[in-house]
């Protein structure tokens, strides 16, 4: 059991503001059994927020699983909702807004612990910068090096095609999707899930998320909707350590061919339609399917000089051609924009079932 800090840092700030009559933050945590990463987290929250005042909203998307009980009775002070069903990040993220009082929202990962006063900080900024629509914090692992992450769409686009990994290819991707240039430095065009502090009127504004994604892309496509009501920005003095939790979802099996898991596909392939229109999508579409022959022509010729045995270790391949068919799946729905969830069944986590 995590030791208690003193429950007056959860609802006052050192000038005791009612919490009935004004709220600086509301900060909303999705659980999926990670009682024990929420305990965790909530410690590091409750021993560095100290200047501004805050809520903690949890909503469970396994209500079942009893995990919850662990976290309600160590922090009984905390809002709870408990969903139907695993709604996933978005869905989960929206009815936790919906009930939040704060003049901002951290949505914030169960698998996060904050090293510092982060919150307090990252309010500062936004108090003195209207014009910043919603920042985020930069990712650390638990051994303090900085974590890699996408903070641009362009970037994240030219991950979706398997070229191979030379100067000319690489040249030719910058060209097609270069990054965006801002006069102001700390903003950026795609903020991570994980650390999101953002107004409530740009929220009101803006809509929450987009409730067909299950997992994954949630944050990209809301990110080009809130950047439309102001900035997003980073602050280099934000900083946050990020556990990455593990789930059924997350890459496995990774490889220059399958560098995305299932769900990120076909989220990420959603996103593209959405964000993007028809074209970008469907040359995605045409892309994948035209490097099945060449993925296995390349790999023939490997196997020749190496093995003499065209057909040894073809597993690879063989997941790459899995996982494109389940993108077909989703083709008609995607390239449509047919409402629903977008959420692969376990028959089709071809990650989950290639990991054993």
């Amino acid at each position: 059991m995590v030791e208690r800090l003193p429950r007056s840092f959860a609802i006052f700030t050192p000038l005791n503001r009612a919490i009935e009559s004004y709220m600086d933050v509301s900060i909303v945590i999705i659980n999926y059994h990670t009682s024990q990463l929420i305990l965790n987290c909530l410690q590091s929250i409750y021993q560095h927020t100290r200047n501004v005042s805050f809520e903690v909203i949890i909503v469970d998307n396994d209500p079942p699983n009893g995990g919850g009980e662990l976290v309600r009775t160590a922090y009984p002070e905390v809002k709870w909702i408990d969903m139907p069903y695993n709604a996933g990040f978005g869905r989960a993220n929206n009815e936790g807004m919906k009930i939040a009082q704060g003049r901002y929202f951290l949505l914030l990962n169960a698998d996060t612990l904050l090293i510092d006063n982060v919150i307090d900080r990252c309010v500062e900024r936004m108090d003195q910068r209207m014009d910043v629509a919603a920042c985020g914090a930069l990712q650390y692992y638990p051994d303090f090096t900085p974590m890699p992450f996408y903070r641009s769409f362009n970037e994240f686009r030219r991950t979706f095609f398997i070229l191979p990994p030379n100067r000319f290819f690489q040249g030719m991707l910058d060209r097609l999707f270069p990054e965006p240039v801002y006069d102001d430095p700390e903003q950026y065009d795609w903020l991570v899930g994980a650390f999101i502090l953002v107004r409530k009127e740009v929220v009101e504004k803006a809509g929450g998320f987009d409730e067909d994604f299950f997992m994954y892309a949630e944050d990209v496509e809301w990110s080009g909707r809130l950047g439309k009501q102001g900035k997003l920005c980073y602050f280099d003095d934000c900083k946050f350590i990020h556990l990455e939790n593990k789930n059924p979802f997350r890459r496995t099996n990774i490889s220059w061919i399958n560098r995305f898991s299932t769900q990120m596909q076909v989220s990420n392939f959603a996103w593209v339609r959405k964000q993007y229109g028809i074209g970008h999508y469907l040359i995605l579409i045409l892309h994948y399917l035209s490097m099945i022959p060449v993925i296995y022509v390349w790999k023939f010729v490997i196997n020749i000089r190496k093995f003499g045995n065209p057909f040894a270790e073809l597993r690879t391949q063989g997941i790459y051609v899995r996982k494109t068919f389940v993108l077909l799946k989703y083709f008609r729905k995607t390239l449509f924009l047919k409402k629903g969830f977008y959420k692969i069944s376990p028959s089709e986590n071809i990650d989950l079932l290639t990991s054993s």
